[in-house]
């Protein structure tokens, strides 16, 4: 069976930058399932998978722009230590905050004696990312799968809906 839209495909996955440093990987461990078309990968990854079938393998090379975006610097800001008067905090902890925008996920990248520096850009935005894939199945998702959104797995999906 092809990967296209609303099949669900299993796969393996390592993930390096240009550096070769190695930011993730599934090979150790369990693989990837995921309904294609449902935005749960990065653009440039499953335009990739399309079209392929179990069996194969390949190398991606996908480019911020089809990955988690560019950086933009005004994401990143100085906030008053105070705001976080009663918490103990650290470089990495990620928040939720509350914006002109809606709502944004924003990760503490430095702490000065009165200021808080936080990043709301994802930590992969401006990075080329380096996949190798192994799909391992491709089967069509079922009526439920994708009235959900997700795959289920033997026994539910594990949540109610």
């Amino acid at each position: 069976m092809i990967v296209a839209t609303n099949k669900v495909v299993k796969m393996h996955y390592s993930v390096m930058d240009n550096d070769k440093n190695s930011i993730d990987n599934s090979f150790d461990g369990e693989p990837l399932i995921f309904i294609v078309g449902t935005g749960y990968l990065i653009q440039g990854l499953e335009d990739a998978l399309i079209g392929k079938e179990a069996g194969d393998t390949l190398s991606v090379t996908v480019e911020p722009e089809n990955g988690y975006g560019e950086r933009h610097d005004e994401l990143m800001q100085a906030v008053p230590k105070s705001m976080f008067e009663d918490m103990e905090i650290e470089v990495g902890m990620q928040f939720r905050a509350s914006t002109d925008d809606g709502d944004q996920s924003v990760m503490i990248i430095d702490i000065q004696e009165d200021e808080v520096i936080v990043d709301g850009n994802n930590p992969l935005a401006g990075i080329t990312l380096n996949f190798d894939v192994e799909i391992l199945e491709v089967r069509d998702a079922t009526a439920d799968e994708l009235a959900h959104g997700h795959v289920h797995v033997e026994g539910g999906c594990g949540h109610d809906h």
